[in-house]
């Protein structure tokens, strides 16, 4: 096995539920378990500590435990970690259409009625049409209609009584996830979890980031010759 060559940092959002640092412990522990080589460290935007700014540094590999492309991925890990190199978020991506699935199944879902996806919401567009994209590949994988909806800011509203089952697009308890359990309906499912597909792309994720910059050094190397 070739050594890893630099840490890879979780940063995640946090939360002041307990239940949301266990999530995290317990990834970076699977991580660190399939690449017992690797340096694995955590780091929080809120509700630390550890602090990102106090755990990343120019040699670490950042990968946002972050399920959408917004104002956290594109601004606040960048401003935190100054030369650090920093991953594509964990989300979207397919394989957590997968995950979702799983969430539903083990709620008691048959796979017939539809489904509300719920995201955090941002102000970001982009951030919104990455939960849109998650229920899309959802109703790819099962074949049941799944739609998106969120707990904050963006549309449609999270529905406070309905007869979908409900997901939440959430990586575990806090707020958000608080906010989805009020829901009425025959299926509320829990948030996505430690799960060991979640450990898988978060090592994409980190193999990705690492041979580019491998690359963008070796090209500045052949410029400085």
């Amino acid at each position: 096995m070739t050594r890893a060559t630099a840490p890879l940092v979780l940063a995640a959002h946090g939360s002041a539920d307990p239940g949301f640092h266990a999530v995290i412990t317990t990834l970076a522990s699977t991580v660190a378990s399939a690449r017992p080589d690797l340096d694995v460290r955590i780091g929080y935007l809120e509700h630390g500590p550890p602090d990102l700014a106090g755990v990343a540094d120019p040699d670490t590999v950042i990968v946002p435990v972050l399920l959408t492309n917004g104002y956290h991925a594109h601004i606040d890990i960048p401003s935190r970690a100054p030369g650090a190199t920093i991953a594509r978020a964990v989300g979207p991506d397919p394989r957590l259409a997968r995950v979702l699935a799983d969430r539903l199944r083990e709620a008691g879902w048959d796979g017939r009625r539809s489904v509300v996806v719920v995201g955090a919401g941002s102000a970001d567009e982009a951030a919104l049409d990455d939960v849109r994209r998650v229920a899309h590949e959802l109703t790819l994988l099962t074949g049941a209609t799944a739609r998106a909806a969120f707990a904050a800011s963006g549309q449609p509203a999270l529905p406070t009584v309905t007869e979908e089952a409900v997901v939440p697009y959430l990586i575990g308890p806090g707020r958000y996830a608080t906010v989805v359990a009020t829901v009425r309906a025959p299926v509320v499912a829990a948030p996505l979890g430690a799960d060991p597909v979640l450990a898988e792309i978060v090592l994409d994720r980190y193999d990705e980031a690492l041979t580019r910059r491998r690359r963008n050094a070796a090209g500045f190397a052949r410029v400085d010759t």
